[in-house]
């Protein structure tokens, strides 16, 4: 009984408004509703003097149900089709609030505005309905030393009462023309920099591995042309709420260093899942790297191939690891630069 007691509070700084605390575990906060975003993306024009780790906390905001109509805008705005299951993405959009009130905070090391997604994980263990109720769980990794300033990573797992059936890793970047020193062990896969000189730094090391002129490979499996309008970032910004300066306006985006609007690195990603959306299995793993961000508008093209061996996504090179040792590699990049936005894999599980 003990560690299900919740107690209601409303005087914590910088807390979600209508939040109780979890007796069960230190430092969890759950959520009577959504938190709202205005709040935190104010909070976060105060400059912070950062450093440090970052605080053990957890946000759980329980049976979150979908809304139909953002559903149905979200398909539309990313190209899926299906309106009965949410997309492998959809959950991120629910979660996202949550990462931003943790960002937000004074006692969260890094600066939010400007911050730079290079890399997500996304694990759909079964097909989630429309109208299923999940309880999302958020909580944020220490930053870690990284070539180009310091990363970090936001976790995000829901679960239907029973079990867990979505979860979902992003790594974002806070640039700084001062990088901390790299530590004695290198980060995680997927928390390194990418970087443009090197088609595979920075990757996942099953991702890195992937060729798509190599041997796995054995059939084109989806060969796309997509024009992405000046206003993908706006429109993307108004389903998601993610309201980062850098996606947008191209004035903003040059404050942080960018020569015009960028599109959400979300975006890319379920636009890549979308055009598979026919062919992904009821679970399935999909990791991928954002190489370099992709200027707004812009003409890009999705390139997509059958693994039939090779390393898993779990980088163990069996070509069994935790899915079938299938699946299928795919690559966003400029028609008219050849410049490689974004690699990724699809693994299933099994």
């Amino acid at each position: 009984m003990a560690d299900r007691l919740r107690r209601t509070t409303t005087g914590a700084p910088g807390s979600p408004t209508g939040s109780t605390v979890s007796a069960g575990r230190p430092g969890t906060r759950e959520l009577t509703a959504p938190p709202g975003l205005l709040g935190p993306y104010v909070r976060a024009l105060v400059p912070k003097r950062g450093g440090g780790p970052a605080p053990e906390r957890r946000l759980v905001l329980r049976e979150a149900a979908t809304d139909p109509r953002k559903l149905e805008r979200y398909a539309e705005v990313c190209g899926f089709t299906r309106r009965d299951r949410l997309p492998a993405t959809y959950p991120h959009l629910v979660a996202f609030p949550l990462a931003v009130s943790l960002m937000a905070r004074r006692d969260f090391p890094l600066p939010m505005l400007g911050l730079v997604h290079i890399a997500n994980r996304i694990e759909q263990l079964r097909p989630v309905g429309a109208g299923e109720r999940l309880t999302h769980h958020v909580w944020t990794r220490q930053p870690r030393p990284h070539p180009r300033g310091t990363s970090f990573e936001v976790v995000a797992e829901a679960d239907d009462g029973t079990a867990t059936v979505w979860r979902s890793v992003s790594t974002y970047l806070s640039r700084s023309r001062r990088p901390p020193a790299p530590e004695p062990h290198t980060a995680a896969p997927g928390a390194e920099a990418p970087d443009t000189r090197d088609p595979d730094a920075g990757y996942p090391d099953a991702v890195a591995a992937t060729d798509t002129t190599a041997d796995t490979t054995v059939a084109a499996l989806v060969d796309e042309h997509w024009d992405v309008g000046a206003s993908a970032g706006r429109s993307y910004a108004s389903v998601s709420g993610d309201r980062n300066p850098i996606h947008l306006h191209a004035l903003a985006a040059r404050a942080f260093g960018f020569p015009r609007a960028v599109a959400h690195g979300m975006w890319t990603k379920a636009r890549c899942l979308a055009a598979l959306e026919t062919l992904l299995p009821d679970a399935h793993r999909v990791e991928v790297v954002f190489r370099a961000p992709v200027l707004l508008p812009a003409h890009v093209r999705f390139h997509a191939s059958v693994r039939t061996a090779g390393p898993d996504a779990d980088g163990t090179g069996t070509g069994t690891g935790t899915g079938t040792g299938t699946g299928w590699d795919f690559r966003l990049h400029g028609t008219g630069s050849g410049r490689e936005h974004l690699r990724g894999i699809v693994t299933p599980l099994g």
